[in-house]
Parts: structure tokens; sequence; C-alpha cells
């Protein structure tokens, strides 16, 4: 399945752009597309999570700033922008200059490996699955830099929650993915999608949601509790640390922290539906697979996923560290394992 990359070499060798230029003017393209599409999705979700959670309890939303209050997001995102960035005096200012930065990068670097549709990802490793994990830890880093050089206590607290939550739900999360790629045999994450083809009497897809429920499961949960949604928003705990590890950012360097919890949130949701529920293919067997409607089924999908987060953090209530440390150690762990070794087991049979 050919990626993005070879698509715009061969565009540009077309147009006659020199070997050597190639390369560099791919990655700028890659980087603003990504870039753009970010922008787009936070907006988007923005808007949608205001107004659905307004629906869920009987208010009316956004609805003052262009029609339905779909300008809303960029009324927010123009006040960010204009509003004064301030650091405080007994901050460390470097550091506390690098969080904001480090902690989008990540929520950046993960829209490479995720298809979007048939043949549509910007990279398409063979270790994307890896490269995933690997880039969505750099976020722990990132906090605990942020609580550190605020200088700040509940700033501190915060990035101390953060670390033991994400170390928590990260194993057990590792563990559930490795199902998948027992049953794919590649971590290449267009090779999982194309594991998923075909269906049972032709009309119910092969996701590997059906063969992996338990996989799913504890990587759901640990997907809500890496995203810092409820009942996992400890770090922030805005009615015990103000808000954690942000509380002493203000103007563009806050919204690098927002823009990245939305964007992480949307980037789960496709990795999520990338490798249980069949990524671009079809929801029923026997529709055609074509190319032109993968990016609307993936799309479709991901939609689902995502007011299902909204859905769960407009409904469930926050619960204290120390039950949120042991489902994740004493709970979510050993049914990883388990279902690590089930699968084994099965597929030796």
């Amino acid at each position: 399945m050919p990626g993005l990359g070879p698509l715009l070499k061969s565009l540009f060798r077309s147009i006659g752009i020199p070997t050597l230029w190639a390369e560099p003017l791919r990655a700028i393209i890659v980087s603003v597309a990504i870039l753009a599409l970010i922008m787009l999705v936070v907006m988007v979700l923005l808007w949608l999570l205001r107004r659905f959670i307004a629906y869920m309890q009987s208010r009316l939303g956004p609805n003052r700033v262009g029609p339905e209050g779909l300008l809303q997001p960029v009324a927010d995102a123009t006040k960010l922008l204009i509003k004064e960035d301030v650091t405080p005096g007994a901050a460390d200012k470097v550091m506390f200059s690098v969080a904001p930065i480090l902690i989008f990068l990540p929520a950046f670097l993960i829209y490479l490996v995720i298809p979007f549709g048939k043949g549509m990802v910007a990279k398409d490793f063979n270790i994307g699955l890896v490269f995933a994990l690997a880039v969505g830890g750099i976020t722990c880093i990132a906090i605990i830099l942020a609580g550190w050089a605020s200088n700040n206590k509940y700033s501190i607290l915060g990035g101390m929650r953060s670390a033991a939550q994400l170390i928590a739900y990260e194993v057990p999360m590792v563990f559930s993915l490795l199902g998948v790629v027992m049953l794919a045999g590649t971590f290449k994450m267009g090779g999982i999608v194309e594991a998923q083809s075909g269906g049972f009497w032709g009309v119910i897809p092969r996701w590997f949601v059906f063969y992996q429920p338990l996989g799913f499961l504890v990587f759901f949960i640990c997907a809500l509790a890496e995203l810092g949604h409820l009942p996992f928003d400890l770090p922030e705990g805005e009615s015990e640390l103000v808000a954690g590890y942000s509380v002493e950012y203000s103007g563009m360097r806050f919204a690098l922290f927002y823009l990245s919890e939305f964007s992480n949130a949307f980037a789960l949701s496709a990795i999520a539906v990338t490798l249980f529920f069949g990524g671009w293919k079809p929801p029923l067997a026997f529709i055609p697979d074509w190319y032109i409607l993968s990016p609307f089924w993936f799309i479709l999908k991901v939609g689902i996923m995502v007011l299902f987060l909204m859905w769960l953090r407009a409904s469930i209530v926050r619960v204290r560290i120390d039950q949120v440390l042991s489902l994740g150690w004493k709970a979510l762990l050993p049914v990883a394992v388990f279902n690590l070794l089930l699968t084994g087991g099965l597929m030796l049979v």
C-alpha cells in the first residue's frame, strides 16, 4: 500500500523539482498539512464538546458567536493569542518555556503514522505502533517538567500525579495491544487494518475487537487515563489543584496544553479505530472497499468514538488517586497479561 510520500515524490518528479529538494519539500508539506488538520480537529472538538455536554445537561451551550456558535472556537483561539503571556518570577524560565512545546510534540508526531484512509498515511513505518506508543510517552516528561518549572505547589502536585497515573496505565496499555500485534503479525498500522479484511457470513466485519474484547477494554480505560479525562482528570483536579501542572501558564503557552489535550483525544480515538474497528474498512463486510470512501468510514468511526469519550466526560465523576493507581496496577495489568497469554494459547491450538 503506497503512502503519501511516494505520491508526493512522483508529483515533484513530474513537475521537474530536483531530487535534492524533494525530501525537504515533502517534509514541509506534510508538516503543514498535519498542523492544519490538528487545528481543524481541535476547533471542531471544542465546539462539539460544549454543545454535546450542554445538551446532556439541558443547557444551550455556545450559540452567540456565528451560526449555532460555530465561530466560538475561533473567538477562544483569538483571545488566547492576544492574551498576555506571563512567566512567574520564581519559575525556571527555560524549562517553563520548553514544557508546552514538548507536550505538543507527541500530539503532532503521532499523526504521522495514523492511516486516515486507504494509502492516506504520511509515513507507514514498519514499527508504526511502537512509534506511536514511544512518542506518547513524551507527554509524561513534558507534564512533570511543566509542574516542576512553574515552582508552584499545585503545579508540582499535578505533575507528580500525572507521572504516577501515566506510568500505571502505560504498562497495561502496551500489553493490551500486543494481542492485536500477534493476530496481525505486524506493527505496521496499515498492515493491522489490512489484517481485519473480510467478514463473518459475509456481513459482520472481522474487526479485532471481536477477537480481543478484553484487550480493547483495557486499552480504552488506559486511553482515558492517558488523556486525563474524567474520571482520570486528577493531574488537573480543578477543585483540588486549581488546574494542576498548567495553573501558571497563560496565553499561547496555555493554548499549547489545550491544543495537545484535544489533539490527543482525536489521535487516541483514531488509534483505537485502526487497531480494533477495521480502520478505513467499511462497517459491513459486503460493502465494497472503495478507495474514495475509505476516509469517510474512518472519520465516521473516529467521530463515534470521540462522542463516546464526551459522553463519559459528562457522565462520570472523578475518583481518588489511590483508586486510580489501584485500578491500573492491580486490575488492568493482570487482565492485560491474562489476555496476552490467552491469545498466545489460542493461536497455538
